[in-house]
């Protein structure tokens, strides 16, 4: 098992050798779903999930530094049985949400332990290498990452801090900070954790699980994206927007941006835009709408203009194809030009 403990299940619960811990340590499924003394451990599972479902991050006993070994097996167990939960219910955009707020949670642990690490074999840089086959090694002046798995696990990053030429490299690694070299992974975190759960098979209904269920399936409903209509023709860095999100998908940043002030500049109301956010993994409504309000200088302040082509190619968030025409900015697409 890799030298993982009670105490990395607790914390990474999705490690590959949890099933095992829980099967040794004499529980099942079964008797979750149908034990009654066993309750509290199906409660505390449902709190992590209505956690997500907010889109917050489930917090314990254990972000306070509590290491008492019921409380380890209740933190492992909950997830497990919160994972079969979200099976049984079937809602993939509560599992989205759920991978989500884990892999949050896991980030703070991971940045903490790793911060704290000072040698090499550390537990920490074993669960990184576990779950993405990466080398982190503690260096005097940081931590150290081959530059092939730097190269790797940064292709998605479209911000130019993370470019390879503006980051210190030194002896063919890179050299990042514990919330750097966390915050590298994170987006392969949330995805592993989704595929965790999907390749965990649904047992039928039991007992302890149908309430819980029922209430879930009500708020799945709620967080069903409204169904709004695109009209007319979009440029396709937009139409790509457009469908990342409608894959449920995660928009960086600088995309989300760049849909939003397009929309704006096409006549787009605060109230049309917010909706088409509602799929996103990490979708708060209250977030969403103080951003769109922000952007569009609703608040008093500025009203942010759409980023100019050129801009965007830097972010590789540009999708040029012939169409675009030689435009300078998203906004002229589908203009006559003499």
């Amino acid at each position: 098992m890799k030298g993982f403990g009670t105490l990395e299940y607790a914390q990474y619960p999705f490690l590959e050798g949890v099933g095992r811990y829980v099967k040794d340590s004499g529980f099942g499924i079964e008797q979750f779903g149908h034990d009654s003394d066993l309750i509290p451990y199906v409660d505390r599972a449902m709190e992590r999930i209505m956690a997500a479902t907010r889109g917050q991050i489930y917090s314990s006993e254990l972000d306070r530094g509590d290491i008492d070994h019921t409380l380890l097996d209740k933190e492992t167990f909950s997830f497990v049985i919160a994972v079969i939960i979200l099976k049984i219910c079937g809602k993939h955009s509560l599992i989205k949400r759920f991978a989500l707020a884990e892999s949050r949670r896991a980030e703070k642990f991971l940045e903490r332990n790793l911060g704290r690490d000072s040698g090499g074999g550390s537990t920490t840089a074993k669960v990184l290498a576990e779950l993405f086959s990466v080398d982190v090694r503690y260096n005097p002046r940081g931590y150290a990452i081959p530059i092939s798995d730097y190269i790797r696990h940064s292709a998605h990053f479209h911000e130019r801090e993370w470019k390879l030429v503006n980051r210190m490299v030194t002896g063919g690694d890179v050299l990042l900070s514990a919330h750097q070299a966390v915050r590298l992974l994170r987006h392969e975190l949330g995805n592993y954790i989704q595929n965790h759960i999907t390749r965990v098979s649904a047992p039928p209904m039991m007992p302890n699980f149908a309430g819980h269920i029922a209430k879930l399936n009500e708020i799945a409903k709620e967080l069903e994206p409204e169904y709004v209509v695109v009209s007319g023709e979009h440029p396709p860095c937009i139409k790509h927007a457009l469908e990342v999100l409608k894959r449920g998908e995660n928009l960086p940043h600088s995309g989300r941006f760049m849909l939003a002030t397009f929309l704006f500049g096409r006549g787009w109301t605060v109230e049309k835009i917010a909706p088409l956010f509602k799929d996103a993994p990490d979708y708060n409504e209250r977030t969403t709408m103080y951003q769109l309000k922000s952007i569009s200088g609703g608040d008093g302040k500025t009203r942010y203009n759409c980023p100019l082509c050129d801009k965007l190619r830097t972010q590789n968030l540009c999708h040029e194809t012939a169409e675009c025409n030689g435009i300078v900015s998203p906004l002229q697409f589908g203009t006559r030009r003499k």
